[in-house]
C-alpha cells in the first residue's frame, strides 16, 4: 500500500517548499574526488578547477589503473575521474576492479574517443557515465555533482542503446528487488527515464533531499554507486521494463 503524500505549498514554478531546501541541503554537501589520468599536466589542471569549487575537493590522484585502485582503498572517494587510455592497467579494467571491491564509489570516464563499443563495454564494467576530453571546466564540474545527485551524464542516444542492450541480457533476479521498497520502486522508473531529481521530487511532490535519500538507498541495496548502475542492473535483473524507461509525460 502506498504511503501517503503530504500536501506542501508551492511557488509558481511547481517547487515546493521542502524541495527547495533539500536542493541547498544536496549541493553544500562535500563531494571528494580521486582523478586518474597518466598525464601529471592534465591531473594538475584539473585539480585547480576543482579546488576552486567549495563543494568539490581532491582527495588523491593516480597516474595508472592500479594506482587509482590503491587511491580508492585509501580515500574511498565519492567520485573517481577515470582517464580511459592510461599504462597498464586502463580506465575500464580500473573500473571493474574499483567496482567490485567498493561500488559507493561512482566512475565518471573521460576520454578523447566516443567509439560506442568502447563505451559500452565501460559501462558494462560499471562506469557511472562519460565525458569527452574536449568538454570545458563548468561542464566537467556540473556533471561531477550531477552523478554526485544519483543523476545520470550519459547522452540521451547512447543511454537508449546502451539500455536496449542490458534489456536483452537478463539474468535471475537478485535479493535487490524485494528489498526496495514500493517508493523506491517509483523513484528507480522515473530515474530510469533520465529524468533530474528535481522532476522526479516535483512529480512525486516530494523534497529534493527525500528523493536524493531514496536514491541512495536504492544504491546501496543494489550495491551500486550510481543511477546508470541502478537502472542497467534492474533491467538486466528484470525489475523494471524498457517500457520504463520510456517518458510518457
Amino acid at each position: 500500500m502506498q504511503e501517503s503524500i503530504s500536501v506542501q505549498h508551492r511557488h509558481d514554478d511547481g517547487l515546493s517548499l521542502a524541495a527547495r531546501e533539500g536542493e541547498k541541503s544536496e549541493q553544500s554537501q562535500m563531494i571528494r574526488v580521486l582523478l586518474a589520468d597518466d598525464h601529471a599536466l592534465v591531473r594538475e589542471g584539473t585539480r585547480r578547477m576543482i579546488d576552486a569549487e567549495s563543494d568539490l575537493e581532491v582527495v588523491a590522484e593516480a597516474a595508472s589503473g592500479e594506482e587509482a585502485l590503491e587511491a580508492v582503498r585509501r580515500t574511498r572517494p565519492d567520485i573517481a575521474l577515470m582517464d580511459i587510455a592510461m599504462p597498464g592497467m586502463n580506465g575500464i579494467e580500473a573500473t571493474r576492479a574499483i567496482k567490485a571491491e567498493y561500488a559507493e564509489t561512482a566512475i565518471l570516464a573521460l576520454s578523447a574517443y566516443d567509439d560506442e563499443p568502447y563505451l559500452v563495454a565501460l559501462l558494462e564494467a560499471g562506469a557511472a557515465g562519460f565525458l569527452l576530453k574536449n568538454v570545458n571546466g563548468h561542464e566537467l564540474v556540473e556533471a561531477i555533482r550531477a552523478v554526485a545527485r544519483g543523476e545520470s551524464v550519459l547522452q540521451p542516444a547512447l543511454n537508449e542503446k546502451v539500455m536496449r542492450r542490458f534489456s536483452n541480457r537478463p539474468t535471475t533476479p537478485q535479493r535487490s528487488a524485494a528489498l526496495l521498497s514500493e517508493r523506491e520502486f517509483d523513484v528507480l522508473r522515473l530515474a530510469a527515464r533520465g529524468l533530474p531529481n528535481k522532476e522526479i521530487a516535483r512529480r512525486m511532490n516530494l523534497s529534493i533531499r527525500t528523493v536524493h535519500s531514496h536514491l541512495a538507498n536504492i544504491f546501496t541495496k543494489m550495491h551500486v554507486g550510481s543511477r546508470t548502475e541502478a537502472v542497467l542492473l534492474a533491467l538486466r535483473q528484470g525489475m523494471i521494463s524498457l517500457q520504463d524507461t520510456y517518458d510518457d509525460h
